[in-house]
């Protein structure tokens, strides 16, 4: 009995290496350039290539002036199929927890279960369930907790705003300042401050919130709607997620059906790689700031600052936006609390710098590591591109998604390089190094091997 289950373990040992070395595959990067002529190079002439980029240009050029039609329609699309977007985006964030509870359970379960795929099956619906009570139990909780402060919070804010601005006003009024020049001037620019906000709270502001309180009934209809929408995408999720292996299984066959080998595993290994990034910087992202809306939450309960549930919602959902979040989350909330107490105002100041370094420092990093392996500068870049282009979601989405690109881009450089027999490093290419004519790379130290360039071990070919 032994001797049968020893074999047995070796067997199912030995299908995991070979599961793990042909995913390996997908995780290199396939070589480029080697494929020789294209198809289309080889059955049409100079003057047909020709035909066909000047085709495609009046194509491209007719359907810019038909922009607007076509959004529309994609617009009419996405409308449409947004209950199965949701699915799709809450079956990629319950993944992780499914391919969790198959890690544990399928090795426990293949023991009692001898039949073929009854183990897997029973893993997948555990955990599966286990990620739906999860979510559900997590979306209850957070709305018992958040609804009813938010409520009372802004009621009060709405109740007290008013003679709260009153004050600042008189007080503002109040304020005694010698007759020079300078003080004359801060005078004038206090009343016309003064008067301006008020002439806004009386016709701006009313006006806007009259506007709101006639698209009301509209907008909770289209919350109904939206909320329809996630119910309906929580069922699809719940079938992607079952059947997720059939689903990767059909769309390698089409890209192999489709493209060439060379460039199928091209895609397939930008596949994996886009997963990968998005995978550890959303999961990460919310993570993260999920922790610093709760200590965000606890600190101000203990320095008791107002409006608290408000305060924490606004930090940790900003906090999802990378390096400018947390100052986006803090200039309303410091507004909020510095009109009903201009020296808590400053203490929260205080506390949300000291909170932020903690998250740019020691949290954030230890949760999200370079998942994204962007510097500074071009997260800086995809989310000015994003936020410009698509509002918070491409601020939230565009640092995962220029990484991809970069990446790309990366590669292609790479490639060239390794083509041209020169280092791909970017610590190579210092001032003093270069490539003379012949295609010879020279080092700082003016040496060089038959290679084409010198060795040098603590350089690499991540992204700098």
């Amino acid at each position: 009995m032994s001797t049968k289950k020893n074999k047995n373990d070796s067997s199912d040992q030995a299908d995991m290496d070979l599961l793990t070395e042909r995913q390996a595959h997908y995780f290199s990067r396939p070589s480029l350039g080697k494929g020789g002529p294209s198809k289309l190079r080889q059955q049409f002439s100079r003057g047909m290539t020709f035909f066909l980029v000047i085709a495609a240009s009046i194509i491209f050029y007719f359907a810019l002036l038909r922009l607007t039609n076509i959004s529309k329609v994609f617009q009419e699309v996405f409308g449409v199929l947004k209950p199965v977007i949701y699915g799709c985006v809450l079956a990629y964030l319950l993944n992780p927890i499914v391919k969790q509870a198959d890690k544990y359970l399928v090795p426990i379960l293949k023991i009692k279960f001898k039949k073929n795929g009854q183990a897997e099956k029973v893993s997948r619906a555990v955990g599966i369930l286990a990620a739906v009570v999860l979510l559900v139990v997590l979306i209850v909780t957070l709305c018992n907790l958040l609804i009813p402060e938010l409520y009372s919070s802004i009621r009060n804010l709405v109740i007290t705003l008013p003679r709260q601005l009153d004050d600042l006003v008189s007080e503002l009024s109040e304020v005694k300042l010698d007759d020079s020049t300078t003080s004359t001037l801060i005078k004038t620019a206090i009343k016309e401050g003064t008067d301006m906000l008020m002439d806004w709270l009386r016709t701006d502001l009313m006006a806007k919130a009259n506007e709101l309180m006639s698209n009301l009934t509209v907008g909770v209809l289209n919350i109904v709607s939206e909320i329809f929408n996630a119910v309906i995408g929580l069922i699809v999720s719940i079938y992607i997620l079952f059947s997720k292996e059939t689903f990767v299984r059909q769309s390698k066959k089409c890209v192999y059906a489709v493209l060439s080998a060379r460039h199928a595993n091209m895609v397939l290994h930008l596949t994996t790689k886009s997963n990968e990034i998005f995978g550890g910087f959303i999961i990460g992202k919310l993570i993260d700031s999920a922790i610093i809306g709760v200590l965000c939450f606890i600190g101000l309960n203990i320095l008791k600052m107002p409006y608290v549930m408000l305060v924490s919602v606004i930090v940790g959902v900003t906090n999802i936006i990378p390096f400018f979040g947390p100052y986006i989350g803090a200039v309303p909330s410091t507004i909020l609390i510095m009109l009903a107490n201009p020296i808590q105002g400053v203490y929260f100041v205080i506390f949300i710098l000291l909170l932020q370094q903690f998250d740019g420092n020691i949290l954030g990093p230890k949760i999200l590591g370079n998942s994204t392996g962007l510097s500074a500068f071009w997260v800086i870049v995809a989310i000015l591109l994003g936020g410009g282009l698509f509002g918070f979601v491409g601020m939230v989405m565009g640092v995962p998604t220029f990484a991809v690109l970069y990446y790309i881009v990366q590669m292609l450089v790479n490639s060239h390089l390794e083509r041209k027999n020169l280092p791909t490093g970017s610590e190579y290419y210092d001032t003093m190094s270069y490539v003379d004519d012949e295609g010879t790379y020279y080092h700082s130290d003016g040496e060089t091997q038959a290679n084409g360039h010198k060795p040098c071990h603590t350089c690499s070919d991540s992204t700098k």
